[in-house]
């Protein structure tokens, strides 16, 4: 049996929610299969989500691991192509930890490529009419830290599928002019992309560069 490992976060930096979070519980309320699905939402901090991450990855063995989070100002689902190793916090995480110029895990590579089919991904959350474009930068903050962790625990383990996808917003509860998408097509797109993750036995042959 397929196991998928899902996980969000919880709101910070201010915000009352986190969509996220609140996708990943709407996903796994109405998850169907046929594959099973673990669910998590981690607390936005470094030590703290690095950690459970890990310790669920470990529990479960799972076959596909997505981690999501916010990505505020971003109009689409966006896919993450590459995690690198460095912790540069713009800001403190929830529990006041803001590590400056710190690598994600000493000793290990600069960078992961993710090994989900991302633009494969990116296609399927296209197709099922929600916005979507494949990135290249997750960040220096939680979001780059946590995907780099799944990465690093994965990577001597043939045959798992890991990575991180970014969410804009929820239109129900975004800041005054911010992008956003209704949560209802959030948690579409991260269903088909979910999907795809799947489904996909290798990645597709599409166009997912930019110049800048």
């Amino acid at each position: 049996m397929t196991t998928i490992l899902i996980t969000g976060f919880e709101p910070f930096a201010g915000d009352a929610t986190n969509p996220s979070g609140d996708a990943v519980r709407l996903i796994a309320e109405r998850w169907a299969g046929p594959e099973t699905l673990v669910s998590e939402v981690l607390p936005v901090e470094f030590a703290g989500a690095s950690a459970r991450l890990g310790a669920l990855i470990h529990e479960h063995s799972p076959d596909v691991v997505v981690a999501v989070g916010l990505a505020g100002g971003r109009t689409g689902l966006t896919p993450e192509r590459v995690a690198i190793n460095l912790a540069d916090a713009r800001i403190p995480d929830n529990a006041g930890d803001q590590p400056l110029d710190r690598p994600s895990v000493a000793g290990a590579p600069a960078a992961y490529f993710a090994t989900l089919p991302v633009k494969a991904m990116t296609a399927a959350i296209a197709a099922a009419g929600v916005p979507a474009s494949l990135s290249h930068s997750a960040g220096t903050f939680v979001c780059n830290h946590v995907m780099f962790t799944a990465l690093h625990e994965t990577a001597a383990t043939p045959g798992i599928r890991a990575g991180f996808l970014h969410v804009p917003y929820a239109s129900e509860n975004a800041p005054d002019g911010a992008s956003s998408l209704p949560l209802g097509d959030i948690v579409r797109g991260l269903e088909a992309a979910l999907r795809a993750a799947v489904d996909s036995p290798v990645d597709a042959a599409l166009p997912g560069g930019t110049l800048h």
